[in-house]
């Protein structure tokens, strides 16, 4: 899949069959999301994979969009190391970027993915759940599996509404 066209055509999928994830693919997705830039190369991201079904039922009640995590094969709780970090604004910017890859890299696996945020509502009582440390922070989860539909469309604003010619004008 050329660059370009992953990106134009990757989309938000909250439908998943029931087929297992491959563990060559999460490792590639992880991958992914290590590679993405950062500060200093802080690399400020550290990952949880969680593909048992019982732990994802539980995972499931910790946000109004259960029925994603709970219907998903694996998800993978992003945190941010305080102890990596240097800035938190460049930081948290850095771990969009990591997600961002992660999300490009299962659809270019043929994979679904959504990011959820709403979850980080409940942020501790998911890190409670998952046995995160203390020190970590939740920044996102990604919910993936192998997509139960395809061929989703999305509207984008044209270009021409999102440019500034002149600041203020």
């Amino acid at each position: 899949m050329e660059l370009l066209e992953g990106i134009y055509s990757r989309r938000s999928v909250r439908e998943f069959t029931d087929e297992a994830v491959k563990r060559e693919e999460i490792r590639e997705i992880l991958k992914a999301g290590s590679w993405a830039p950062s500060g200093l190369n802080n690399q400020p991201w550290r990952f949880l994979v969680v593909d048992d079904v019982d732990m994802l039922q539980k995972l499931a009640r910790y946000t109004t969009y259960g029925e994603i995590v709970a219907s998903s094969r694996v998800c993978i709780a992003v945190c941010a190391d305080p102890a990596a970090m240097y800035d938190e604004i460049k930081d948290y910017m850095a771990l969009g970027a990591c997600v961002e890859n992660m999300l490009l890299a299962a659809h270019g696996l043929g994979l679904g993915a959504v990011w959820l945020g709403q979850i980080l509502n409940q942020a501790d009582a998911v890190k409670d759940l998952l046995r995160i440390p203390k020190e970590m922070k939740l920044a996102a989860v990604v919910a993936l599996g192998r997509p139960a539909r395809r061929g989703q469309v999305s509207e984008r604003r044209e270009l021409s509404e999102l440019m500034l010619d002149t600041y203020g004008e």
